[in-house]
């Protein structure tokens, strides 16, 4: 009888939440999007529980599948984030433990780890795992977790005590390690030694001090290793707990069993020394990269400096006289108060002014350097300083959602994601550890079986000093450090860089798009020119147009508005207002049918121009719009309005064209409109994207990914939406409180495009830091394991090593354990203290 194959597989059976089913139609959607997906035996959707049970089959389908599945259905699985700052970790192969332990849970979506933050994301489903769940796995793979953070800028002072703690603790386990292994190794060579007392050679005094150092000061190791091991996997804790147990349990068979191990009678050489100054070394390297790591997170820590610690209420006095002014912590601050802010003092809260007038200074949260003025209606942000004179202001936004807030949430998530270049880093130390054991092995047992005598000494030292030297600690420094620093960076200069991956993208781009209303120009038409006809005067036509302009809403209807109310002109009520969707409008003012618009409406209703048409055509050749102004069949003017470049514009321009990048402008402006402005900022014709609607401006940004260009667009970051979510990195651009953080990859918090040349160039010193990383830590590796397992002896045939090689080589070729561990500790240090050079640099000036 033919096995059951499909009833031995293992299959499994979770039930998700799902969110906005609202029919039946809804329930057949996500139960065929479930089933369609590979490995799933049945799929049930309840809608009044709004629940799906599926099972699957474990080999071919997992949570984070499903819920995919469910997502591209058009629906939502329920899930929360919570971030687990890590304790123990070590090498890019304890991520990848950490990593692995969560992602084995039911329910667990996804689980990234960062190296350099010490901290695991997890994306779950709540109701089928805990936090405790997830606790527990981390603990059982053999590594620590601190309080769990759940918002921006969580519990800071605890985790800089946590890491304080550590630091400490590593010091003095290191010191202690140190001061015994120099103890060790005097007993050691004090037979050699005449000055060394003849009681510190006492192979049992000997013992006695290595063990503490052993299991005390290196515990960490042997815990990390067990974790390991229960995974059935490997990290940099199991080499150093197999190399400093070789070096200790040789030493300790060689004391119990002296004869096995020299045949003159004599006591065999210990290396008690050689396993305790290992550990001290590599816990000295650890200490040193907990404080260079510290410094990686000073953006972080500044931006967090920036809050105000506490606000002045002004509560109504309770017998209607002087109000009432209160002084509470920031935190207390709700949605409605009226804050008051003096001179010199900070912001507490995002807000809008209700009375009073200052100048602010938000260089801190914008980058801009002069203040800004400010009084009733505008908005203020919390941590900006306020400069002369004082205003209250209501509060809108207070704790999490406030801009700062934003920005920390922002900047923590992307130095806690990872850069698809580290996936070489994780891929490489998924086999790193277990081929430099098996190098490690056979490099042993070629010293013991061909190598000069003692065999087994030498054997032991060469062992141990590979598994040492190829420690792959800074292997998974290289990525996460430098993220953590570039987008420190940024975050500095006004840019938000969301993910490593966005920041990894960046410095590929090789074309960027820019919107041109609101991106390159100010986005605010005003009227530049007035020209009349047939003896009107020009505050007649203004007059005519702006009455009749009142009732719109378009941009173009309030530049002549604004500019008419500049003149102090008396506008009148408008009747039978009439727009004219992509011509103009009609309306009748003080009994006069009144035409604004274009050449087309103009021609359709049979208006004689009277040579306003070659003026017009002027107009638009300058980049700005011309607007007829006619009455009773007669044009009475022109208006020209134009949308005015950033001063800052062409400046950016010219910089991205100097990073060799092809620069385009998207608009909805006629093309001789579009190449007029073009012009000034310094684009080519050929790269003018004109009269592209907005719902077409996505299928621009297509058409040149077509070409195979890695293309940027740049916007507002709302009504350009489509087009960023289309590109390959997606800018919005804005200003203070309307930026839109949540729209692209990128957000730039000051409104010119400076910041688009300090993202590119940002993400290319950064990438250019991460290759210098990998690069010295992979190829660190590849040169030294070799010198570990004594290459230089097979060199120098043993006739003898250079003199000036010696001290590191010793007499024949044979790296000494000890220099292994110190070489080792270095490597991860170099790779920190390159990233942090980061911090030097500066943003291009305009």
């Amino acid at each position: 009888m033919p096995e059951n194959t499909t009833a031995s597989r293992p299959r499994h059976q979770v039930t998700l939440p799902i969110e906005g089913m609202t029919c039946a139609s809804c329930v057949v959607h996500v139960e065929e999007a479930l089933k369609e997906t590979p490995g799933v035996e049945s799929a049930s959707v309840n809608l009044a529980s709004e629940k799906a049970t599926v099972e699957f089959d474990l080999g071919k389908a997992d949570i984070a599948r499903l819920v995919a599945a469910v997502k591209d259905a058009g629906y939502d699985v329920r899930t929360e984030k919570v971030t687990l700052p890590i304790e123990g970790m070590s090498c890019a192969s304890c991520v990848a433990s950490v990593e692995a332990a969560l992602t084995e849970l039911d329910g667990v979506v996804a689980a990234s780890v960062n190296l350099a933050t010490e901290k695991a994301t997890v994306e779950y489903v709540p109701g089928m795992v805990t936090l405790a769940d997830l606790r527990r796995a981390v603990e059982e793979a053999g590594y620590g977790v601190a309080e769990a953070e759940t918002g921006p800028g969580a519990a800071p002072t605890g985790r800089e005590e946590a890491r304080s703690r550590e630091a400490r603790s590593l010091l003095a386990k290191m010191a202690f390690a140190l001061a015994v292994g120099a103890l060790l190794m005097l007993g050691s060579l004090g037979r050699s030694l005449a000055f060394v007392p003849q009681w510190l050679t006492n192979p049992y005094l000997l013992w006695a001090l290595a063990t503490p150092v052993q299991f005390w000061a290196g515990w960490q190791f042997y815990r990390g290793a067990w974790g390991a091991l229960k995974h059935r996997t490997s990290n940099m804790n199991t080499l150093i707990a197999v190399g400093t147990s070789a070096a200790y349990s040789y030493s300790v068979a060689a004391i119990l069993f002296p004869e096995f191990f020299s045949s003159a009678g004599q006591m065999p050489e210990l290396y008690f020394d050689t396993a305790a100054i290992i550990i001290g070394l590599i816990l000295l390297g650890k200490y040193l990269e907990a404080r260079a790591k510290g410094q990686t997170s000073e953006a972080i820590k500044r931006l967090m400096g920036l809050q105000a610690r506490t606000a002045r209420l002004v509560r109504p006095a309770p017998d209607d006289g002087e109000p009432l002014l209160v002084d509470v912590p920031v935190e207390e601050v709700q949605v409605g108060d009226i804050v008051l802010v003096r001179p010199g003092e900070k912001i507490p809260v995002d807000g809008v002014v209700v009375s009073g007038a200052s100048a602010v200074d938000e260089s801190m949260v914008t980058g801009e350097s002069l203040p800004v003025e400010k009084g009733p209606g505008d908005t203020v942000i919390g941590a900006t300083i306020n400069r002369t004179g004082s205003l209250q202001f209501e509060a809108r936004k207070v704790g999490r959602d406030t801009v700062l807030a934003q920005i920390i949430r922002l900047v923590e998530e992307a130095q806690g994601s990872k850069a698809p270049i580290q996936r070489l880093a994780d891929v490489i130390s998924s086999y790193f550890v277990p081929t430099v054991i098996g190098i490690a092995s056979l490099t042993f047992l070629f010293w013991l079986f061909f190598g000069p005598m003692p065999g087994l000494t030498l054997a032991l030292l060469n062992f141990v000093a590979v598994i040492i030297i190829a420690c792959p600690c800074a292997l998974g420094l290289a990525t996460p450090t430098a993220i953590m620093v570039g987008t420190g960076k940024g975050a500095e200069s006004g840019v938000l860089i969301r993910s490593g991956e966005a920041l990894e993208t960046a410095q590929k781009i090789k074309a960027v798009v820019l919107d041109k209303t609101g991106t390159l120009t100010v986005g605010q038409p005003r009227v530049t020119d007035v020209m009349t006809a047939n003896g009107t005067s020009t505050s007649e036509v203004l007059r005519l147009a702006a009455s009749a302009e009142r009732a719109s809403e378009h941009p173009l209807a309030q530049a002549v508005v604004e500019r008419a109310k500049e003149e102090g002109l008396s506008l009148v009520e408008a009747r039978a207002f009439n727009a004219l969707p992509g011509r103009g409008l009609e309306a009748q003012v003080d009994g006069q049918a009144v035409l604004l618009g274009n050449l087309t409406l103009m021609r359709e209703r049979g208006v004689s121009l009277d040579g306003l048409a070659e003026q017009a055509q002027a107009l638009a050749r300058e980049g700005k719009t011309p607007l007829y102004v006619a009455a009773g069949g007669q044009a009475l003017g022109l208006i020209g309005v134009a949308d005015t470049l950033k001063p800052s514009s062409r400046a950016a321009v010219d910089q991205l064209h100097r990073l060799g990048l092809e620069v385009y402008m998207l608009t909805g402006d006629d093309r001789h409109t579009a190449e007029a402005i073009a012009r000034q900022a310094g684009i080519s014709p050929d790269h003018v994207l004109a009269q592209v609607l907005p719902e077409y401006k996505a299928e621009k940004v297509r058409e040149l990914q077509a070409q195979g260009k890695v293309v940027a667009m740049v916007g507002d970051g709302i009504n350009d939406a489509p087009a960023l979510a289309q590109a390959d990195v997606g800018i919005a651009i804005g200003t203070g409180t309307d930026v839109a953080m949540e729209a692209a990859d990128i957000t730039l918090i000051r409104g010119d495009l400076q910041g688009v040349v300090t993202a590119i160039a940002l993400s290319q010193r950064t990438m250019r830091t991460i290759k210098q990383n990998l690069f010295w830590a992979f190829f660190y590796n590849v040169i030294l394991i070799p010198v570990a397992a004594g290459a230089f002896y097979l060199v120098f045939g043993g006739s003898g090593v250079p003199t000036w090689l010696q001290p590191v080589l010793g007499q024949y070729g044979f790296l000494n354990p000890m220099l292994a561990a110190l070489a080792m500790a270095f490597s991860s240090v170099t790779v920190v203290s390159n990233s942090l050079r980061l911090r030097g640099w500066k943003p291009a000036q305009s």
